[in-house]
């Protein structure tokens, strides 16, 4: 288990501590406490990741009563992740540590009520590493998100169902993972984009082009079509088909 640190933000993070105009506050605090854990990172990584865990399950708790329609909260909040998800990764935890902090995540994903945590949630089977956690947790949501997705009388939504299809990826059950995303009746690249990087992990990579244009539909987001471009851009560059990239994807390389 990681050794016990005072960490200064828990005071700072308490359920409820905000008001509905507490952007700028909330904002500030999220800051101060990345920087925090950062200087720990330092010298003690484990403990570092404890603290990005800390603090990941106090988000929701402290910011409920925030008023969010700005999307200000949302973007440092998204931004924060940012910092904290790579810290978490390379900590040096042992199997056990490492499942207590799993645990603590998916209960605070659970509780999540705008799904601040959704970067999480995608970067899961990474965070998990241990081979053994990963299958764990794919097991755990693959029934239940296989049973919302193929109901024929209305959508079941299955919170952490990126966990799923994260746990999946990384352990390599590809085939698994095509055949859960085929059950789905309507395409969602935020869910889809494993199906694509699934392909591109077993050298498919032309396929995984055609596989994100199969997603595209009136029901995506400028924000996931936007996303789309990117990630068939990114994989024709990496391939050495700029000139194709730019005409396809009009971007500037």
């Amino acid at each position: 288990m990681a050794p016990v640190q005072k960490w200064q933000f828990k005071a700072r993070m308490r359920a409820r501590s905000y008001n509905w105009r507490g952007t700028a506050l909330a904002t500030a605090r999220l800051k101060a406490a990345v920087t925090e854990i950062k200087k720990v990172a330092k010298s003690e990584p484990v403990v570092a990741g404890d603290g990005a865990v800390s603090l990941m399950e106090r988000i929701w708790p402290a910011f409920q009563d925030i008023d969010t329609s700005s999307g200000a909260l949302g973007t440092a909040v998204a931004r924060t992740l940012d910092d904290l998800i790579p810290i978490l990764i390379a900590a040096p935890a042992d199997q056990a540590t490492r499942e207590e902090w799993l645990e603590r995540l998916f209960q605070a994903v659970q509780d999540d009520g705008v799904q601040y945590l959704t970067p999480v949630e995608d970067r899961w089977g990474e965070i998990a590493q241990y081979p053994e956690l990963i299958n764990n947790y794919a097991d755990r949501l693959l029934w239940m998100v296989g049973r919302a997705w193929a109901a024929r009388n209305g959508f079941e939504y299955v919170a952490g169902t990126a966990i799923c299809l994260s746990c999946l990826l990384e352990a390599g059950r590809y085939g698994e993972l095509q055949e859960l995303l085929a059950t789905r009746r309507s395409k969602f690249w935020s869910w889809h984009r494993f199906g694509a990087e699934a392909l591109v992990r077993q050298g498919l990579w032309e396929a995984a082009i055609d596989f994100a244009e199969g997603v595209r539909d009136t029901l995506n987001s400028r924000h996931e079509e936007r996303s789309i471009d990117r990630f068939c851009e990114d994989l024709l560059i990496r391939h050495g088909r700029s000139n194709e990239a730019y005409r396809r994807y009009e971007r500037a390389l």
